[in-house]
Order: C-alpha cells, then sequence, then structure tokens
C-alpha cells in the first residue's frame, strides 16, 4: 500500500495555510498604521518643543511659509514643515514622510491677535495639527484639541493643537 497525501488533503492544507497568512498580514498591517500614528505623535511633540524654544529665542512664534492649503505651512512628502525655521531646535527638517502632497501632512500656521473669537489680550497665537492620522477617526483620543469662540480647528484636524505668545 502507498503513503501520501491526496488532493483533497492538500487543498485543505493549502487553504489553512493561505487562511493563517492573510490573518498574520492584516495584524501586520494593522501595526504598521498604529507606528506610523506614533511617529506622527512623536513629531507632534517634538515641533511643539521646538516652537518653545523658537520663542524663548525670536519672541514670537514663527510666521507661516504659505505653503497652500488656505495659507497653511504643510510638512508632507513634497513639503518641509516651517522650511528650516525650527530645525536647529529639532534637529533636523520635519515632515510627514507618509503623506501624500497636498493639504495632508503635519499643518502649521500663527494667527494674528483677535482671530476667529481668541481674546486679543492674549496676543498672535499658532495652530498645529495633523491632518490624516491614520489609526483613529477624528479626533484622535490622544488630541489637546484648540478652538476659539468664532472656530474649532479640532473640526479640520485628527490632532491639534496651539499656543498663545
Amino acid at each position: 500500500m502507498k503513503k501520501g497525501f491526496t488532493l483533497i488533503e492538500l487543498l485543505v492544507v493549502i487553504s489553512i495555510i493561505g487562511l493563517l497568512s492573510s490573518i498574520v498580514l492584516a495584524s501586520l498591517n494593522v501595526a504598521r498604521i498604529k507606528a506610523r500614528d506614533a511617529v506622527r505623535l512623536s513629531d507632534m511633540k517634538s515641533i511643539q518643543l521646538a516652537l518653545e524654544l523658537y520663542y524663548d529665542s525670536y519672541g514670537r512664534y514663527p510666521s507661516s511659509d504659505l505653503d497652500g492649503c488656505g495659507g497653511w505651512d504643510i510638512g508632507n512628502q513634497d513639503f518641509v514643515l516651517l522650511n528650516g525655521k525650527i530645525d536647529p531646535f529639532v534637529g533636523g527638517k520635519i515632515r510627514d514622510a507618509t503623506a501624500t502632497g497636498g493639504c495632508f501632512g503635519y499643518r502649521y500656521y500663527r494667527y494674528y491677535a483677535g482671530y476667529a473669537g481668541c481674546p486679543v489680550s492674549e496676543g498672535a497665537f499658532f495652530v498645529l495639527g495633523v491632518v490624516d492620522m491614520e489609526g483613529s477617526d477624528r479626533p484622535h483620543p490622544n488630541s489637546p484639541g484648540w478652538s476659539c469662540s468664532g472656530r474649532n480647528w479640532q473640526n479640520e484636524f485628527d490632532w491639534v493643537t496651539g499656543g498663545f505668545e
């Protein structure tokens, strides 16, 4: 009597291996998304620190470079955020390397005092955010948020913060 596998047994084993492979690949994709979002959050903390160091050095936050997207300074595959203004404070160029061009990625804008109903007495302020967090819906659970009486930037970003001068 010959020993071996039947065609049915081989097909069953191959289909089980294929099913397990697809489960593993799906898990890896979720892990990649979470890792990219973790990098984005880490970059936001670094940019916030760089903005504070810039403020300490120059007495104001940097002006926006107006890359597009309604005048917002953007950082993605096509643009470097703040075009080198904060590079000395963060040790390099800041951009969301996975965000495609256009209005996706990191965004920064410095507003004048009193814009959108923010208190004039607080002075000018900046808004910093990420448009395309992959692992969560808007808002991201760790987003501090930023709003004034005339505008809520959290509605425009997945993660956003700001600061007065």
